[in-house]
């Protein structure tokens, strides 16, 4: 089965990517919005996190024909009642720019205290089909905001946050808590908001996959090679040209085995 992941963000397709496997999922190849030419990107108006991510899921499904799977995620910090929030990827005014973002989030706690500074990093994630099926799980991760941000790995805000197990570990112990950006990926993956949404939703994955093989859809990919969706003759049907992705026109349309471009040219 052919999974779209409706984010351009090559770190968290990646972190699915580990999901999956370590999971045991099988029969699904991952496509990220990065790989599709001309991808119609939605706003993004939603007042939660739950909104934003269903924006996208229904988005994806519909301008590529097939299922997509779409996170909305960002922190909760108890001193700004729960903001950044669903404005946690622009909160500086810029969308992406996690440096300047966590520089303002650290000014607007520099007063206060260690015991006001909690905070939540929390996941919405949405799995929707071409037909209309959707599925939406909630995760969140417990901690607390540093003073100075530390640590050179995840994205976004993990050099703030001090996750709620990292104090746990080193309470009897003479060393400093990590922050999620001093996490190893396999650490993060075990104890993060979005592995939590992420895995609520395998069996729905998994299940799909499965009924996609049992249709005569299979997905296969060589390493390094063109992802290749072999679409059984008689469920192909109809003309392409209305489709806005060239790259999943011919994927929903043709009955022959069709090659999707994963060079980053599509």
């Amino acid at each position: 089965m052919l999974l779209h992941l409706a984010s351009h963000n090559a770190k968290k397709l990646q972190e699915l990517q580990r999901l999956l496997q370590g999971a045991g999922i099988t029969g699904i190849e991952l496509v990220s919005s990065a790989d599709l030419l001309g991808y119609p990107e939605p706003t993004e108006d939603g007042r939660t996190f739950a909104d934003n991510a269903l924006i996208k899921a229904r988005a994806g499904a519909k301008a590529t024909g097939v299922t997509t799977i779409a996170d909305d995620s960002g922190i909760a910090v108890d001193e700004l009642n729960g903001m950044p929030g669903v404005l946690s990827a622009r909160w500086n005014g810029t969308h992406g720019d996690d440096e300047a973002n966590n520089a303002l989030l650290l000014a607007q706690l520099a007063d206060v205290p260690a015991s006001r500074r909690g905070a939540q990093f929390v996941s919405v994630c949405a799995v929707v089909t071409p037909e209309g099926e959707e599925w939406i799980e909630k995760g969140v991760w417990n901690g607390r905001v540093v003073k100075k941000a530390v640590g050179s790995g995840g994205f976004g805000y993990d050099p703030l946050f001090i996750p709620a197990e990292e104090d746990e570990r080193v309470q009897d112990l003479d060393e400093r808590p990590k922050t999620a950006a001093e996490l190893t990926p396999e650490e993060k993956d075990a104890i993060s908001h979005r592995r939590r949404a992420l895995t609520a939703l395998l069996p729905v994955l998994q299940e799909l996959a499965d009924r996609a093989v049992a249709d005569g859809s299979t997905v296969t990919a060589a390493p390094d090679s063109p992802l290749t969706v072999e679409v059984p003759a008689e469920t192909a049907s109809g003309d392409s040209d209305d489709n806005v992705l060239a790259t999943l026109q011919s994927l929903n349309a043709k009955p022959a085995t069709t090659p999707v471009d994963r060079s980053g040219n599509a």
